[in-house]
């Protein structure tokens, strides 16, 4: 008996070390990427990789055709007895957006909003990409650190406006503050979309990178959230020599051995996460099933987001509906018990029609879909970005609302030096949007432990 009892540990032991080996450790090297060209092969021999200056432009014959689709649209089907945004958008609802939409949003008021901010594009690889840019004024002995912002979708560089002018000012208790560089998405608002397949996480890192690099920044601390935080992630896998600090307010990973972890802990959660903290991951049924229920648009988008592109860029009223009601339950699930989806809790209408200004302006929602079908790609897929570690100082702002949480334990099989992470009781998915104060105050703190860190980690020779 005690000869099998140590059978099996040993087999259980071998079984443990050969997962650990092959899931917890994985590869050690990423991939490199092969450069590649995404634009209209004839400017590959005249491309322009000088940096140009640029300003939104509502121009005048794009107004008035969008009031005219606005005023112009079918009656909606009515929605049903005592419901709220648990259809959807509540069709009862878009008289009045449209209504404010042609009628009072102040456009010229508005561009000159968008253009208070310094702008501009230059060419990488094929694509004409916009970006903000804002230094700082600082007293003498406040350093200046450079810092990318990343947004996702259905958001838009919109959704840093409100903290950027923080970001970029003396804060109490701070001897830095940040240069702060915020780039559209390939195909997203401002940014040129990609003539061909394959514009993925991966390549959208590349050309951030080479971003930074144009503009003088060898080395840099990131930020993102949605499509940014994955963007933010690999920018830290591939190019981890780059990155002095991440932060991310939608921190994640599917490393093998964190899912595998998640799943043990739906048996005993605390082996996983903190018991206050375990509603926010378990029971892993009632998880699921509000990502499969709030999850629809992922489908399309990953497989037929040209077709769902076609309805959205011809109705504005479509537009409105699709985006804003992500807006409703991604910043609070129970919104959408609401007839009005609780869109004014912390957004005023001014707001969220700017950040569909982006998108109708610019005619990119079909493109920016498309970064969702590029992203479950077999090409993508295959890189298995999320097996391969990063050591880069890491820190994560976890909202009370937002659609996933991961602890620190699963954290840290991707993010090996997590330096910490911050737990809110508040907030949801558009963060900076939202909270811009409470957004900025912790990318400083967690840019301060970055320093520090780097401090006590430095390699010196023997």
């Amino acid at each position: 008996m005690a000869k099998t009892i140590i059978f099996v540990a040993a087999l259980a032991g071998l079984v443990g070390f050969l997962w650990w080996s092959l899931f917890c450790d994985g590869p050690s090297t990423p991939p490199l990427l092969k450069a590649e060209w995404w634009g209209p092969p004839s400017l590959k021999a005249k491309q322009d990789t000088s940096i140009r200056a640029f300003k939104v432009k509502f121009d005048e014959q794009m107004v008035a055709d969008l009031k005219q689709r606005l005023k112009s649209h079918r009656p909606f089907t009515p929605p049903l007895e005592g419901v709220g945004f648990e259809y959807g958008f509540n069709s009862a609802q878009l008289d009045s957006w449209i209504k404010y939409w042609a009628e009072e949003y102040p456009f010229a008021e508005r561009e000159k909003f968008f253009n208070q901010f310094p702008q501009f594009k230059t060419n990488i690889q094929g694509l004409d990409i916009h970006f903000i840019r804002v230094k700082p004024k600082v007293p003498s002995g406040v350093q200046i650190l450079p810092l990318l912002l990343m947004h996702g979708w259905p958001g838009s560089v919109r959704e840093f406006y409100e903290a950027i002018p923080l970001l970029t000012k003396q804060t109490a208790g701070y001897d830095f503050a940040f240069e702060v560089v915020v780039p559209s998405l390939p195909g997203f608002g401002f940014s040129d979309a990609a003539v061909k397949p394959g514009m993925n996480m991966a390549y959208t890192a590349d050309i951030f990178r080479t971003l930074m690099h144009r503009l003088g920044h060898k080395k840099y601390y990131i930020q993102g959230g949605d499509w940014g935080a994955g963007i933010a992630s690999t920018m830290a896998t591939l190019y981890p020599d780059d990155i002095l600090g991440l932060h991310s307010n939608m921190l994640s990973t599917q490393h093998p051995c964190a899912m595998f972890r998640l799943f043990v802990g739906a048996w005993l959660p605390s082996l996983i996460v903190d018991s206050h903290l375990a509603e926010r991951m378990y029971p892993l049924s009632s998880i699921f099933a509000n990502l499969l229920e709030e999850s629809g648009y992922f489908h399309l988008q990953s497989t037929k987001p040209d077709t769902v592109g076609v309805s959205l860029t011809d109705s504005p009223s479509g537009l409105l509906a699709y985006i804003l009601e992500k807006f409703s339950t991604w910043t609070r699930l129970e919104h959408k018990l609401k007839v009005d989806g609780g869109l004014g809790f912390r957004f005023s209408r001014e707001q969220l029609v700017d950040n569909l200004m982006v998108y109708w302006s610019t005619n990119s929602i079909t493109t920016s879909m498309r970064f969702y079908a590029e992203n479950v790609a077999s090409s993508f897929r295959s890189l298995k970005l999320d097996s391969y570690k990063t050591a880069v100082p890491t820190w994560g702002l976890q909202a009370k609302s937002e659609l996933m949480y991961q602890p620190p334990a699963l954290l840290r099989m991707k993010f090996t030096n997590l330096l910490n992470t911050t737990v809110l009781e508040d907030g949801g998915h558009f963060l900076a949007f939202e909270l811009p104060q409470v957004f900025v105050e912790d990318v400083f703190r967690a840019v301060k432990a970055f320093r520090e860190w780097h401090k006590s980690n430095v390699k010196t020779e023997l």
